[in-house]
Formats: C-alpha cells, sequence, structure tokens
C-alpha cells in the first residue's frame, strides 16, 4: 500500500481539441500501464484508451469522463481525462468536485479558447491547485510564451514557464528544464527514453534569463526565496521545488511544462511535476455538512481511522448493474461493509468494490482515504453521500448549469415503451445536465440538455445501447420566464362540498429575485400564529407547483421571492391542501399584475477566422441578434467575442463553413438568460395559445 503522501487525484481538462485524451494515453504507456499507444482517431479504429464508447472513438471526442490510475516514481496518480466540448461541462463540474489537483492543457497554438475560460472559472470555483501543459509544439505557429501571457491576461494566473521548447514546429526537439538547467530530448520508438544533455550553445543565454525571470515570479510569493533573491545568495533546484509546491497548494502559482504529447516529447516532466506540484489527499480542505447538528460544516480528515465518509460523483449503467464512483474522503470502506445514504438513510451492502482503468475493472477489497473507487449494487444518484452511520454528513452538492435547449423524443415501435423509459431514467439519473419531462398537453416527452450535441449524443445511445429506434422532433430553445415588479398579493380558497369543507387564507409578497440568488426563494414572517405553522411548508409547496408552469408561454418562472407575512385558517375547513390549492391560485391569480417576461437563453460565441473573412463573420452575427464583445487578432486569424441569443443560431455552424470558405471555427457555451424583445414576446405567446387551442 502507497502511503497517502505519495497519492495523487488529478483531472486533465482543457478546450475540446487541445489533446487532452491523446496526452493521457501517452502517461498511461509511460507509466506501463498499457503497451501501444492508440490515436483519438486511430488507424486501427481501436481508439485511444480513455474513449472507451463506440461514439467517442467514431467522433473522436470525449463525452464521458473516464477515470484510470498509474504509478510513477513511488506515486501513485488516480486520473480522471474529463470532455473538452461545452455540452458535456458537467462531466468536467463531477471530476474538479472530487479531485485534489488538475492539469489544464493547452494548444501550442490556439491558446486559451472559451472552455479554457470554463474550466478555468470550475477549478477555481473548487479551489483546485494545476499545473499548465502547452501542447502541440509541433504545429505550424506554435507560440508557448504568448499562450503564457495569456494565462495571465486572460485567466488571470500567475503562471510561470518551468521550462523551455528546443525548437518549434518541424524543429521540436525536446525541452530545457529550468530547475537542474539541462536539456532533455526523448528518443527511442515512442519517446520513453529521456536523454539528459547540457543546454545546446545558442540557448544558454536565454536559459539563463528565463530561470533568473522564474526566481523572480517565485520570490515574489515565498519569504524564503525572497531572502535568498535579496541576498544575491545561491537558490538551490531544491529551494525553487519546495517553493513552488508551497505557492501551487496555495493557488498562488501554476508551473507551466510544454511539449508535443502526439509527438512523444514533454510528457515525462510533466508526469514529475505531478507529483512534486500537486497536492496529496491530505494536503487539501474537503468539507461537509453535518446533519445532524444543523448542518455545520466539518472539515474532513483524510485519515483511516476516522467514521467512512464518500461522495458518489459518477454514476454508469455497467455490465453488472450500475457502477457508482465513489471519492473516499475519510475512512476505510471494505467489501461487505454497510454503508448509508444520507439523503434517505437508506441501508446498502458493498458486494463488490473495483478501481477503474477507462472501461476495465480491477477488483480490490479495500478503499482508503483519498481512493477514488467505483462499487456495484448501490442504488443512488450522482451528488449522494455515503457513511457508515457513525455519522451523517452530507458533502455540499456540486454546480449544475441550467439546461438551454429541448427536444421532443418518442420511440417508433410502441412496443419499445419500456425501453425507452429506463434508457431515460438512467441518462437522467447519470446526467444532472439531462432533464426529462412529460408534457401533459401534447403527450410529449421532452428532453433538455446543455446543447445540440449532448442531446443527440443521448438519442444515439438510446438507439445503440437500448435498440431502440426513436423519432425525434425539432430543437426548441429552453425559454423561462420572470416578473419584473414587485407586488402584495393575497387570496382567499374556500370551497364547500358538504362535510368539511376547504378553507384558507394567505397575504404574501411577490418580488423579482436577483439570478445569482438562484430560481426561487421562501420566507415566512408570519407573527402570532395567524397561519398555523404546520400550513406553512404548504405554501412553499403550492407557491413552487405554480411557478413551474408561468402563464405566458407555459415555462418554468424563475429568479421569484415569495414572502408570506400573514393570513388566516379556520378549525375545522383548513389542512395542508387547502393552504396548497390557495397559494396556487395566489399566483394564478396575479401573475400578471407583476408585469412578467419571456427570457431566452443568450450563449456566449467565440468566432475563429481568417482575417479576410472578418467582415463576413461580424455581418452573421448581427443577423442573428449578437452583440459583439471584443475582437482581437492572433497572427492572421481574428477571434470575434459575442452574446447571441440560441433562438438564433439553429444552423449557424453551415453558415459560417458557407461564408468562410469552410475556414472559420467557433464555439459556443451558455451565458445568461436577458428579456426577449417585446414583440418576439407577443409572438411566443400567440403561438403559444394556438397550440393549447389545437390540442
Amino acid at each position: 500500500m502507497i502511503a497517502l503522501e505519495n497519492v495523487r487525484n488529478i483531472g486533465i481538462s482543457a478546450h475540446i481539441d487541445s489533446g487532452k485524451t491523446t496526452l493521457t494515453e501517452r502517461i498511461l504507456f509511460y507509466a506501463g500501464k498499457i503497451h501501444k499507444m492508440e490515436e483519438v482517431k486511430g488507424k486501427s479504429g481501436a481508439g485511444a484508451k480513455m474513449d472507451s464508447m463506440d461514439l467517442e472513438r467514431e467522433k473522436g471526442i470525449t463525452i464521458q469522463s473516464a477515470a484510470t490510475y498509474i504509478e510513477w516514481k513511488n506515486n501513485e496518480i488516480n486520473i480522471i481525462d474529463t470532455p473538452g466540448h461545452v455540452d458535456f461541462t458537467v462531466e468536467v463540474e463531477r471530476a474538479l468536485r472530487v479531485l485534489d489537483g488538475a492539469i489544464l492543457v493547452l494548444c501550442g497554438v490556439a491558446g486559451i479558447q472559451s472552455q479554457s475560460l470554463t474550466v478555468t472559472r470550475q477549478m477555481n470555483r473548487y479551489s483546485v491547485p494545476r499545473i499548465a501543459f502547452i501542447n502541440k509544439l509541433d504545429r505550424t505557429g506554435a507560440n508557448p510564451l504568448r499562450i503564457i501571457g495569456q494565462l495571465h491576461q486572460k485567466l488571470g494566473l500567475n503562471a510561470h514557464a518551468l521550462c523551455l521548447p528546443i525548437g518549434l514546429e518541424d524543429k521540436h526537439e525536446g525541452i530545457i528544464d529550468l530547475l537542474q538547467m539541462k536539456a532533455l530530448y526523448f528518443e527511442g520508438d515512442n519517446g520513453e527514453d529521456v536523454i539528459i544533455k547540457g543546454i545546446p550553445e545558442d540557448m544558454e543565454e536565454e536559459a539563463h534569463v528565463f530561470r533568473q525571470k522564474l526566481i523572480e515570479a517565485v520570490a515574489d510569493v515565498d519569504n524564503h526565496i525572497a531572502e535568498l533573491y535579496l541576498d544575491e545568495e545561491e537558490i538551490s533546484e531544491e529551494d525553487l521545488v519546495s517553493a513552488i509546491r508551497k505557492a501551487t497548494l496555495q493557488l498562488k502559482f501554476v508551473p507551466v511544462y510544454m511539449g508535443s504529447a502526439f509527438k512523444n516529447k514533454g510528457v515525462q516532466p510533466l508526469l514529475d511535476a505531478i507529483g512534486a506540484f500537486l497536492p496529496a489527499p491530505n494536503e487539501t480542505d474537503h468539507h461537509a455538512l453535518d446533519l445532524e447538528n444543523n448542518e455545520q460544516a466539518v472539515i474532513m480528515k483524510c485519515e483511516d481511522n476516522q467514521p467512512f465518509v464518500g461522495l458518489a460523483f459518477k454514476l454508469e449503467d455497467g455490465r453488472y448493474g450500475q457502477l457508482t464512483y465513489l471519492r473516499v474522503y475519510q475512512g476505510v470502506l471494505c467489501k461487505g461493509d454497510y454503508i448509508y445514504n444520507s439523503k434517505d438513510r437508506k441501508k446498502n451492502k458493498v458486494s463488490r468494490l473495483v478501481r477503474m482503468h477507462s472501461n476495465e475493472m480491477h477488483e480490490i477489497d479495500k478503499g482508503y482515504a483519498g481512493d477514488i473507487i467505483a462499487l456495484f449494487g448501490i442504488d443512488c444518484a450522482s451528488g449522494d453521500t455515503f457513511t457508515d452511520g457513525k455519522v451523517v454528513y452530507s458533502m455540499t452538492s456540486m454546480h449544475v448549469p441550467e439546461t438551454v435547449i429541448d427536444i421532443s423524443v418518442e420511440p417508433k415501435i410502441h412496443e419499445d415503451a419500456d425501453k425507452f423509459s429506463k434508457a431515460l431514467n438512467r441518462f437522467s439519473k447519470e446526467d444532472p445536465t439531462f432533464k426529462v419531462r412529460y408534457d401533459e398537453e401534447s403527450g410529449q416527452t421532452i428532453i433538455s440538455g446543455m446543447g445540440e450535441l449532448h442531446l443527440f449524443i443521448y438519442v444515439e445511445r438510446i438507439q445503440r445501447e437500448y435498440n431502440c429506434p426513436v423519432l425525434v422532433g425539432e430543437p426548441k430553445v429552453a425559454y423561462r420566464e420572470a416578473i419584473t415588479l414587485p407586488i402584495d398579493v393575497s387570496h382567499t380558497h374556500k370551497k364547500q362540498t358538504g362535510g368539511a369543507g376547504q378553507y384558507a387564507k394567505i397575504f404574501a409578497k411577490m418580488e423579482p429575485l436577483p439570478i445569482e440568488q438562484g430560481n426561487y426563494l421562501f420566507e415566512n414572517k408570519v407573527s402570532g400564529g395567524n397561519i398555523p405553522k404546520e400550513y406553512i411548508p404548504s405554501c412553499d409547496k403550492g407557491f413552487q407547483k405554480q411557478l413551474k408552469e408561468g402563464l405566458l408561454i407555459g415555462q418554468p418562472v424563475v429568479g421569484v421571492k415569495m414572502t408570506v407575512y400573514d393570513g388566516n385558517d379556520h378549525p375545522v375547513d383548513s389542512s395542508d391542501l387547502a393552504f396548497k390549492l390557495c397559494a396556487e391560485a395566489l399566483i394564478r391569480e396575479n401573475y400578471h399584475k407583476a408585469n412578467p417576461v419571456i427570457l431566452e437563453p443568450v450563449m456566449k460565441l467565440e468566432i475563429c477566422v481568417p482575417g479576410e473573412f472578418q467582415g463576413a463573420a461580424v455581418g452573421l452575427i448581427n443577423q442573428r441578434r449578437g452583440m459583439i464583445i471584443t475582437t482581437g487578432t492572433e497572427d492572421d486569424l481574428v477571434i470575434i467575442e459575442s452574446h447571441s441569443p440560441l433562438a438564433s443560431m439553429f444552423g449557424f455552424a453551415t453558415d459560417l463553413r458557407s461564408v468562410t470558405q469552410g475556414k472559420g471555427e467557433f464555439t459556443m457555451e451558455f451565458a445568461h438568460y436577458t428579456p426577449v424583445p417585446k414583440l418576439t414576446q407577443e409572438q411566443l405567446i400567440r403561438s403559444y395559445q394556438k397550440n393549447r387551442a389545437e390540442l
């Protein structure tokens, strides 16, 4: 068993097509975990080890995060390779929620792209220390020093090079290690032999300049190095490594490595850096909420002798039932143990424990504090916390973004309804951003997600994995509704049908809630028992039920605060049901007085086109109600960032290819909701009313 201080739990994150999966493939090869390297779209058709789904291999993208583990120079490294496409951003959230460190992979040509910004925000949200790896230095136009500048300017990271490239593009031969002040070359058929030589003469001066810059940067964040620097004393490699590690763990410093994973250069020094600069599980703080002590925050102790606490962060439907990925935060989990789900206090027996190597399972008997393991036969949802029953803790939930697109789906063959239902149940349990609802008016099943690709992948998986052909409707924007005026409202619910009747009276304030404070907030300000306290939750339930379906176009109402401050009850006729129905009717009767509006999702759009097509690209954005935020140039490319309504973006890929002769690229992610123009609102309301009349 490896000592805890030698364990690393890391994620590999980046913008799509930056080379994450290729890098992971090299890591597995050099660590002896695989004996042949495959490319993401390999000629053999095998695909990269970590892309185990057929769809991933066909499309050459990572869809699901995949877990593996390796041993490298006395360190045990648990790795999660995450998707780069923004539609699968929740997979990155899940990984970063449970990991202690991360590698941010950047393309040496394209540099900081939209998803680089997103994953950086996610790393910041969970306070994850990171190393940056600038990849693809063999590509035409590679410029790692420009990318380091972008790390400072665009991401606000205190990032500094710990190595320099020896040659770029087709002349990329190796790297200069600025800690050892040696040149590293990667020889052998697959770059497995690291040859250490002296620094080439023509690079000695540059190497000394950059080492001096590195020392100055570290002196800014470490007092010991600052003292040595000011006293003009010799600063050893050991001093620098120790100071960089400390500053990296404190999120004050980002070490930058570089190379070309595809050409097998620079990967082994990155592996060394994982052990040198990223934290062990007991060097990071993870918090839980004590459910038996008013949700008091408790710091997890990453020790085997503590009560067991683990978080289920990812689910899969495996060959032997549900496979649950679990991070063990403290204590030990043994095969045969009983564990309790903190959400429903349900008792579960652990019949089988495994460690995952992509889609392969390696049997184990125990999972220790700091481990990432998987277990079978546990019925739970993603984000559930498990304990051994000695404590009742819950890990705080991860951030789940709002869905922005809907499509209707139904099985082509009526007899496939059971398979169809099983698939939807499984996927909605696995992926918090995949939502399913049944529209009673149209009789349709509606699935919602983060983008067209996101939903297309799930439709494909229903057809392939469940042998269930489906009919798919046109994609529709996931509109929302919101109120804009605060109003005081009241309603009396009175019903007499012989015998006991129904009576409830509620006075409340209905007001807009800033979106950063959530979609809904309930506050009880009733005093003097005018509404008995046992009926207050019924008011809350009634409000929430009615706000799920707005009265403009039937979409959920977001950003609402409901404050109940007075009311009345009847000693015989009042009940939970009466107050729930009264709350629903109160919303229905007063909704239009609060000046409701329809909100549409606005996407952050980043377009990259050759300079000659800038005018055409800007014209496309303007045609689609887009608002340009920034325009910049990098080499001969123009990068345009804009905010564009999702409703205007269908078919954009085809139009962009057309006006740029196939040379334009774009990425798109959700930015925020904003009110639609008045004319559009009127058209949406008319269309909704017409559809209702036809049903």
